[in-house]
């Protein structure tokens, strides 16, 4: 409530604009039309649990799986994508996580919260951890701060110290998906204290950007070996270019 009455002071003092590009909206935490229609949110047929595109003449409303999810099923119970990761997406990434505009976690996790299916029954928001070095320089776990603001608008619990990255890894940039794994191998581990809830738990990872899984990989196996019973990703922005090809050619289509 006092929020709401401070609020006309703030914006007279602090003018709601763009986080993009600077021009004015109507209220803080959100954008303007131009650079929101930049984003690439999935759309059309995707698969079940990787939202892979599949291409138009598919029934909308089936839950169907592709051919690479087939072949090698995933460990995880589906993703949730806010965007598909392309410049105006990972201009909003960097301002968070470098830029330090804290103020723009809600925004994102709102785009977050409107991907995610029904949670039916209690969950576990967890965060991709960032070891503590990571941390102590930055300032933050832009992850958690994601994984809070979604725990609060899906009313589920926020175990935000749920994993430990007990190993700290350079940028995983320019490496194959071995090479990614085997960087990872053991860098990630349930919090001993953490064990008993996340036993038997659905668990809703949460992360900024899905790139080739790697992470978000290491993560479910320290889940699953603390015995969470299922796990989805949810992540503002992934890294799918077919997906991103789809969408240009939709958008040449209806142009």
């Amino acid at each position: 409530m006092r929020l709401n009455v401070i609020a006309p002071v703030i914006d007279f003092v602090f003018p709601p604009r763009c986080p993009l590009c600077g021009v004015p909206v109507a209220e803080h935490g959100g954008m303007c039309l131009d650079c929101w229609g930049k984003l690439a949110v999935p759309s059309g047929v995707c698969c079940s649990l990787c939202q892979r595109p599949l291409g138009e003449g598919r029934d909308a409303a089936a839950k169907l799986i592709c051919a690479p999810c087939m072949t090698d099923p995933p460990r995880h119970a589906g993703i949730a994508a806010a965007t598909l990761y392309n410049e105006t997406s990972r201009a909003l990434v960097l301002a968070l996580k470098h830029g330090r505009r804290v103020g723009l976690a809600p925004m994102m996790a709102r785009m977050i919260t409107a991907r995610l299916p029904v949670l039916d029954g209690p969950w576990l928001v967890v965060p991709v951890p960032l070891h503590r070095w990571r941390i102590l320089k930055r300032g933050f776990n832009q992850s958690a701060l994601l994984a809070k603001a979604i725990a609060r608008s899906t009313d589920q619990r926020l175990v935000v110290d749920g994993l430990v990255r007990r190993k700290a890894t350079p940028s995983l940039g320019g490496l194959n998906r071995k090479a990614r794994a085997r960087m990872l191998s053991g860098a990630i581990v349930p919090h001993p204290a953490r064990s008993g809830t996340l036993r038997g738990a659905n668990v809703l990872l949460v992360d900024d950007v899905m790139t080739s899984g790697a992470t978000t990989n290491a993560c479910i196996v320290a889940l699953r070996k603390a015995g969470a019973a299922s796990v989805r990703i949810a992540c503002f922005a992934r890294v799918l270019d077919e997906a991103l090809d789809s969408l240009r050619e939709q958008a040449a289509i209806g142009g």
